[in-house]
This record gives C-alpha cells, sequence and structure tokens, in this order.
C-alpha cells in the first residue's frame, strides 16, 4: 500500500481527495470508477491510510495544522496497519460468490457492523472492489445504511461499470471517474522501475491505453513476451506458409485461445506499424521499432488496400469470435486474408 505520491497520474482525483481531507468536508460514500488496474484500488487506500493517519494530531484526535504534515505519514502506527491490511477501521469487503456480492455480504459486513464505533481511527471505512458486482438487493440493502450514515463511516465503492448502480446510490455519492493516463507518464515510469528499453516501454504503453495497472502487467509478464514473439513470428513467415500448413498455423494460434484479444491486439499493431512506415517512411512512431527491418520489407510487399483488408479482418475475427463463431474457422478465415494480402 501506497500514499497518493506514489500514485502515476489521476492527479485531478487525488487533489480532489486530498482538499477533501485538508477541508475536513469528507463524503460518507464515494464511488471510484474505472476499468480493471486502473488504480482504483490504489487511490481508495491511499485515502483510506491518509484519512487514518495520525500524523500532526493532538491528544484528542483532531488535527493541529494539517498544511504541516505531508498525509499519509506512512510512519505513524495507523498507516503501518493500513499498509500491512491490518488496521481495524478500514474493512476490506469480500464475497464468496465469483460474480455476486449477496444481500447477506452487505448486512453482515457493512450494515450489522456500521453501528460499533471505530476501535483506533476516527474513521471506519469500508472499500467494496467490484462493487458492480452487487445484485439489486445487496444495494438496496447498502442503501439503506447510505441514507442515515454515522458520522465516521465512508464507503468507497470501487468499479468498472458504475452504471449498473441503482441511481439513489449514485444520489448519494461522489462519483470520481479514472481517466486514461498520459502514455509519456506510463512509458517514463516503466523504464525507470523496470529497467526495460525504450522499445520494450512503448509496447506496454501501447496495449496499455493509459490503464497503469496494466501496462506493469506487460512490462513484468514473460508470457506477454512469448505471446508477442509467436503472434510476430507467424505474420512474418505467413507469406512462406503453403495451404495445405494453414491447420497447422491455427493450432499454433490456438495455444493462445485464451488470450487471443491480446493476439489481435499484437497483430492490429503490427499492420499499423507497417500501414504507418508506407505512407510516412518515419521509424521514430513506430510501436514494435525494434522490427524495422520486418516492417520495411512488409510495407514494400504490401498495398495499402491489402493493409486495409488485413486491418478490418482483424476486427471481424474479434466480433465473430465474440458471437461464439467457431474458433478455427474465424483463424482460418483470418490468415487467409493476411496470406493473400
Amino acid at each position: 500500500m501506497a500514499g497518493f505520491k506514489d500514485i502515476i497520474g489521476h492527479e485531478q482525483l487525488i487533489e480532489h481527495l486530498q482538499n477533501a481531507v485538508r477541508t475536513d468536508k469528507i463524503s460518507h460514500a464515494y464511488i471510484l470508477n474505472g476499468p480493471d488496474k486502473s488504480g482504483k484500488m490504489m487511490l481508495a487506500e491511499a485515502f483510506a491510510t491518509t484519512l487514518q493517519c495520525t500524523a500532526g494530531q493532538d491528544g484528542t484526535g483532531k488535527d493541529r495544522m494539517k498544511q504541516d504534515f505531508e498525509r499519509p505519514c506512512l510512519e505513524c502506527r495507523s498507516c503501518k496497519q493500513a499498509q500491512t491490511h491490518n488496521h481495524p477501521d478500514i474493512i476490506y469487503v469480500s464475497h464468496d460468490k465469483p460474480n455476486t456480492i449477496s444481500v447477506d455480504d452487505i448486512r453482515t459486513q457493512i450494515n450489522h457492523d456500521i453501528a460499533i464505533k471505530p476501535y483506533s481511527g476516527r474513521y471506519k471505512i469500508y472499500i467494496v472492489d467490484e462493487a458492480e458486482k452487487m445484485n439489486v438487493q445487496a444495494q438496496n440493502a447498502l442503501l439503506k445504511t447510505m441514507e442515515e450514515p454515522p458520522s465516521y463511516a465512508v464507503i468507497l465503492l470501487l468499479t468498472a461499470n458504475a452504471d449498473v448502480f441503482l441511481p439513489t446510490i449514485l444520489s448519494r455519492s461522489v462519483l470520481l471517474n479514472l481517466k486514461a493516463v498520459p502514455d509519456e507518464k506510463i512509458k517514463s515510469f516503466l523504464m525507470s522501475h523496470y529497467q526495460i528499453p525504450d522499445y520494450q516501454a512503448k509496447v506496454c504503453v501501447a496495449f496499455a491505453q493509459g490503464n497503469v495497472g496494466k501496462a506493469i502487467r506487460l512490462a513484468s509478464s514473460d508470457e506477454f513476451n512469448e505471446l508477442k514473439a509467436s503472434a510476430l513470428q507467424l505474420v512474418k513467415r505467413m507469406e512462406d506458409i503453403e495451404l495445405h500448413e494453414m491447420t497447422e498455423a491455427v493450432r499454433q494460434v490456438s495455444d493462445y485461445k485464451l488470450e487471443i484479444n491480446e493476439y489481435f491486439d499484437l497483430l492490429m499493431v503490427w499492420y499499423r506499424d507497417v500501414l504507418y512506415f508506407k505512407a510516412t517512411g518515419d521509424v521514430n512512431e513506430l510501436i514494435f521499432k525494434d522490427e524495422v527491418y520486418d516492417i520495411k520489407r512488409q510495407a514494400v510487399k504490401s498495398s495499402y488496400s491489402g493493409i486495409e483488408a488485413i486491418l478490418e479482418a482483424l476486427k471481424k475475427a474479434e466480433l465473430r469470435l465474440n458471437a461464439n463463431v467457431n474458433f478455427d474457422l474465424v483463424i482460418e478465415l483470418l490468415l487467409l486474408t493476411i496470406k493473400e494480402n
């Protein structure tokens, strides 16, 4: 668990939360809305740690001079408890069913617990991850608590889809939407913290699309590097694959069936690089800058219409797989299109 200063991007949200602490205007409910691994949990935990931090408090538990203290300090007993997930007044709401947060989960872990005053902190904070999994009954149960919460209660709902919440939940919460983090910030962070070269950081950033957590996962993932190597090897030798060898090529792709969307993304970026180089002759903006020799070679051999046909075929293949069309058939049609163009 880290403080706000360790979070990449999301400056406006951080400023909003820090200002709420400085002015002592803490809402009883916040919704942090953004994609998976976009930083929702880091923001929630930094906010919770800050609220419970005791740096600069007098004997009454009230702040002497908030502006004189860095929050969270990460040094006081409260911060250390929060960092190890052992703070008695920061509660992580869990659920047994993988796709549902039930009414019993909400009643047991929030409604029946919230009346008990904080053990040691100024606040009692409930962090509900994947809050979009609350069914209607669970939301209605939570709503009863949100309508008349104790003064010390703060509920943090972390979700990838705030649209599923009841209007009454939304109206009683502060909605904070997480925006994409600029590519250069993520790239700089990956290069300095993970000691990866410029071209590798650029690939991770391109696939993360502003999602820091995803970029970190890709940068430190041997599986992603293996996936990339396999996908690029296939496209680079596609022109040499005979039609009777196509079944084996399809089988190779099927080894990555569970990661097929990322596989398609890799192919999409490859052909966009080919198209970009063909149009501009500029290598500096290529994503796969370390593959410039093969990109140049393919750009010379391919026509604009051929590259566009491949990019369109990739989009269609993804749509067909989402519609549960036979996997092998979809991949074979895609590879034939790539080979023809």
